[in-house]
This record gives C-alpha cells, structure tokens and sequence, in this order.
C-alpha cells in the first residue's frame, strides 16, 4: 500500500531543482609557507595550481585528487607531499574503499615497493573510518536505493556526513540523500512566491524532521514529509540510526534555497535517540 501511494504522490511530480554547484577549491599552504622566501612559486601553487587548474569543469575535485595521487605514486613520491594530497581527496570524497581499490590498481603499474608506501600513510588518513565504512555498507544492503557520493556540494550546510545519489533526471528528476547517525543539515527555507516546497520520503533507517515552532517529527520507512513554501526547517538521523530519504522539490514561481544557521547539539540532544 505504501509503495502504491509512493508511486501516486511522485505521479504529481514535474520538476526538480538541480544539485548546487561544486564548492570552488582554495588553497594557502604556498602564501603561508612560501610567500616571503618565494612568492611567485607561492602564487602559482595557490592561485593557478589550486585557484584555477583544480577548479575547471571538466573534472570533478574527486576525480582530480584520483589522478593526483596515481600520479605522485607512479613518480615513487609519497612522503608528505602525498600525505597532503590523501588528506585532501578523502575532503574530496574519495572513500577508504576506492583509496583501497585504487591502489592496489596502482601497485600493478606503479611498483610494489610505492604501493606499500601509499598505503601506508593512506591508512593514517582513513584510520578513523573502518567502523563507519562497514556500517555504511551495512546500511545500503538495507535499501535499493543507492547511498551515492559524498555530499561535498552541500557540506557546509550540514553536521557530520552526508551522501547524495541522483536516482532519476528524466520526467521526475528526484535524489536519495544518506545521513550518518546525528548527521542533520541546517535549518533553512525553500522559498517561493507560488507553489514550491518539497516533499521526504523516508526509505531506509530513522530520522527526524522538524518546522520551527513545532516539535520534531521522527521519521521511519515509509514516512512522507510535505514541506510548504516559506516554512523553516531541518532534517537528519536518529543519534543511533542511519537515515536516508528522497527528496523532491516542488516547482515554484521564483523559487531558492535559504540556508541559515546549523542545529545545535543542544537543540539535537533533546530530541533523545
């Protein structure tokens, strides 16, 4: 039954609005490290290298740390230079798992000998991510959606890690988005003159949704959140459950995004597990 009033509710659907542009990379190791002794090596590392070339695109940044990496082991560089560089993928979204897969891909082409190097520092950089990787995986066999990526586009509007997987662009253009347990995005507004808002609906794990003003709202499979225009809001995970639902958003007359201030610990703690 609910999958039938599922397959009803996204029949009314007719548009989505698209994912938020890649978050433009910066960087000032040269200026801080080498501004004074070499500042032309300094401006051309941070504001070309990084500033420019990292930010083109054709490429996504974790495609360019992939390449970036296989690289500097290909030249039997791994000292701290690519420490840097692991350090800065994982921000990127590469996973343990695919730095794992990638180099033992490398080790074939690369050398032995500069395989073992990489992983050696990639395991200090990925050290705090065993449980959580073999909970993710847990959690997908859970749902058939698929987790996706991380959300590095939105980060900065959310606490703790988030996952975005664009399941559908034609007709009904729609995501599943993932949240780790206590991770929750900011309160904010999906503002519209006419129509707009956005419509949860829970597939896998449990979470909560709340307008301000109200009490929070737990979510479980199943579950469909009708959001209206204008209203401030949020939603996250449980505190000891993974948590992901569909997103869709309402077509609308002028509509936009506005992210406001983060939910805090407090606000969060009350709403117990």
């Amino acid at each position: 039954m609910k999958k039938i009033l599922f397959l009803l509710l996204v029949a009314t659907m007719t548009n989505t609005q698209g994912i938020m542009a890649q978050k433009k990379i910066t960087q000032t190791a040269g200026h801080a490290q080498l501004g004074e002794f070499a500042p032309k090596f300094a401006e051309l590392n941070d504001d070309v290298l990084f500033g420019e070339v990292w930010n083109r695109p054709g490429l996504s940044p974790h495609d360019r740390s992939m390449i970036t990496i296989a690289t500097l082991v290909g030249k039997g560089i791994i000292d701290s230079s690519l420490t840097h560089h692991l350090q800065f993928a994982r921000q990127n979204g590469i996973t343990r798992t695919e730095i794992s897969e990638m180099l033992t891909h490398i080790a074939f082409y690369a050398g032995w000998p500069n395989a073992w190097g990489a992983f050696r520092l990639a395991k200090e950089v990925w050290a705090d991510d065993a449980a959580g990787a073999d909970a993710k995986a847990a959690f997908q066999r859970e749902m058939i959606f698929p987790i996706g990526d991380p959300n590095t586009a939105y980060a900065k509007y959310f606490i703790g890690n988030s996952y975005l997987a664009r399941v559908s662009s034609e007709q009904i253009p729609f995501s599943n988005v993932t949240f780790e347990p206590r991770c929750r995005n900011n309160w904010h507004i999906h503002h519209a003159t006419k129509g707009g808002g956005q419509m949860l609906v829970c597939v896998a794990g449990k979470g909560w949704y709340q307008e301000e003003g109200k009490p929070a709202v737990q979510m479980l499979p199943g579950d469909v959140i009708h959001i209206p225009a204008n209203v401030k809001h949020w939603h996250g995970a449980a505190a000891d459950s993974w948590f992901a639902h569909l997103a869709f958003e309402i077509p609308g007359e002028n509509a936009s995004n506005e992210w406001l201030e983060s939910v805090t610990d407090e606000e969060y703690n009350k709403l117990g597990k």
